[in-house]
């Protein structure tokens, strides 16, 4: 995603500028080279050595006491992308009137790379017209904002204004980068493990964390499309999708049976449950009472039920998560499902698969060849899929 990307990251002074530091981090664990440039009201709220320090190099504030003699035309020119965290309601004017006043806002009109503005002040500040005219007009030029939230702000107030929260600010960044190549389509995603109720208390479930299927929605936000996450973990869901939390296997299948018409990509990574319980106990089952016996019942087959009403032009991706011979059952689902691809894994392998950051796994097209993607983390291996899922659609196998 941004490894290997050079990213300026502009820090003014706000009371949020201490949260730049984090997303100065977490910019560069992605693998992003950054280069920090600071303004002169920024210095007082942070350091410039704890940026130093975290970046991929030294903190630049000035236009005219660097080493390199046109520092604003170095950094535009090199830039991938420019992030501004926090953008100052100052910040916002300048760069809309052109007034180069620092190095920042001279690197900013210096650059023909995408910029990412992240606003932050008190709510009076941002709901002022002066500011929401300058907010329209560097839109209008394809400035990326990312709204500010709603929060606790300086002073103790409630209100609107609050600096985006760190993984918003780098999915935006991430997808100015990323290729636009699912942009006017319509993707459905199913991600988590389901739980199907015993009493109030107990569940029946799996060890699915929904990491590769948030890790598949995040990757196809950044690539431009319209996307639809229904989920069991709503609460490490990614930004800039739209979301349904389910809990069961009825309630994903109601849920997917809405929005899957009329999706151009439905990719089924969700760990479904088999089964459900016939009945479920209205009040807790006690110990005391003796061990129950729970009959089950199979629970809705979804990815069936959507290979066998796909629609033309659909392009439907299941997921199987397996622990024994893997190929086999991976070729045989993909057949009986109906589906176009399958994405399966080796669950008991080392680093593979439930709850961990990384994944390896072979998709599989009907009537394709199989392609091999190695250990790798989950964001790495959801853009692999939507490779797969794009070479399918465009140049499909000739059976």
């Amino acid at each position: 995603m941004l490894t290997g990307s050079r990213v300026v990251l502009g820090v003014t002074g706000g009371i949020a500028a201490y949260k730049a530091i984090e997303v100065c981090r977490r910019l560069v664990d992605a693998g992003a080279h950054v280069a920090p440039v600071m303004t002169k009201g920024a210095t007082r709220f942070i350091g410039e050595v704890t940026l130093s320090a975290l970046a991929s190099q030294p903190v630049q504030t000035s236009l005219w006491d660097e080493a390199d003699p046109i520092p604003h035309t170095t950094l535009g020119q090199g830039a991938d992308v420019i992030v501004v965290c926090p953008a100052t309601a100052r910040l916002l004017s300048d760069y809309a009137a052109g007034r180069s006043s620092d190095l920042l806002t001279a690197t900013l009109l210096a650059t023909r790379a995408p910029v990412v503005v992240c606003p932050a002040m008190h709510t009076e500040m941002w709901e002022h017209p002066a500011v929401q005219d300058n907010l329209a007009t560097l839109r209008e030029r394809g400035v990326h904002i990312v709204e500010p939230e709603s929060g606790r702000l300086a002073g103790g107030d409630i209100g609107h204004g609050r600096l985006a929260n760190p993984d918003a600010i780098v999915a935006a960044v991430e997808a100015c980068l990323a290729p636009p190549d699912l942009a006017g389509l319509r993707v459905v995603v199913t991600a988590g493990g389901t739980r199907e109720p015993i009493d109030p208390v107990r569940f029946l479930g799996n060890r699915s964390s929904g990491k590769q299927g948030h890790a598949l929605a995040a990757s196809a936000a950044r690539r431009g499309a319209e996307v639809h996450l229904i989920t069991t973990v709503p609460a490490s869901a990614p930004h800039g999708v739209n979301l349904v939390a389910v809990e069961t296997a009825a309630q994903m299948g109601a849920a997917v049976a809405k929005v899957a018409p009329t999706a151009d990509i439905v990719v089924m990574a969700a760990a479904v449950a088999d089964f459900r319980p016939v009945a479920t106990a209205d009040q807790k089952l006690k110990k005391a009472a003796g061990v129950p016996e729970i009959r089950l019942e199979p629970t809705v087959d979804i990815l069936a039920g959507l290979g066998a009403a796909k629609p033309e032009g659909q392009t439907l991706v299941g997921f199987a998560a397996e622990t024994t011979d893997v190929a086999a059952n991976a070729q045989g689902k993909l057949i009986a499902k109906g589906a176009d691809l399958l994405v399966a894994n080796d669950v008991s392998a080392p680093l593979v698969g439930f709850e961990h950051d990384t994944n390896a796994v072979v998709i599989y097209l009907a009537g394709g060849p199989a392609i091999e993607v190695p250990l790798a983390d989950k964001s790495a291996v959801a853009d692999a899929v939507f490779d797969a899922v794009l070479t399918y659609r465009y140049s499909p196998p000739v059976l």
